[in-house]
């Protein structure tokens, strides 16, 4: 599939079928993520694999957007392995572990199967349910699997301001301040 097409036809699935992943399948996208730029090649991702019913019970203890989908994968990144910008000691680990999630997310499009990137969890539950060390830090969860026959992206998925709108060239000048109605 073109890049562009699979890219726009991907959406946030929210209804999950209860079929299982096929370990191929698991294999290609947690390869996605192996493969994923990350900030000097560092390689700071940790990846948690949850998939059985222990695990997926302990997930719905940390947040309500599990989906009951089969599996989730937990990014995490290791901040004695992530590179920091000099200039500011920005820790790069989360842009990292933003690269790694949506390399992992259009796999699993590719392949057929529903992600939704979920960053609306509890960290400290999360990190005390699956005994996550401090030195690793949870970044987004991805709920993962087959998605439902019912299931349909959101009414807002396609809408996307113009180009004009996000791109610059050479300047900021006459940008306007965004205000967020959301929470």
């Amino acid at each position: 599939m073109d890049f562009l097409e699979l890219a726009k036809e991907r959406y946030s699935v929210r209804k999950f079928s209860d079929k299982k992943v096929e370990q191929e399948k698991l294999d290609l996208i947690l390869e996605a993520g192996r493969i994923a730029p990350t900030a000097v090649n560092f390689q700071p991702q940790r990846i948690l694999v949850i998939e059985n019913e222990e695990g997926l019970e302990k997930l719905k203890s940390c947040t309500i957007y599990h989906f009951h989908a089969p599996m989730a994968l937990l990014v995490c990144y290791d901040t004695n392995a992530s590179w920091k910008r000099p200039y500011d000691k920005e820790d790069m680990g989360v842009v990292d572990a933003s690269i790694i999630t949506t390399q992992m997310m259009l796999q699993a499009a590719n392949l057929g199967l529903g992600t939704t990137w979920v960053g609306h969890f509890d960290p400290i539950a999360i990190r005390s349910a699956f005994e996550i060390p401090d030195f690793l830090i949870p970044v987004a969860l991805l709920p993962l699997g087959y998605p439902r026959e019912d299931c349909i992206p959101h009414k807002l998925h396609g809408i996307r301001h113009d180009m004009d709108h996000t791109v610059f060239y050479n300047t900021f000048e006459g940008i306007k301040e965004t205000t967020s109605t959301k929470e």
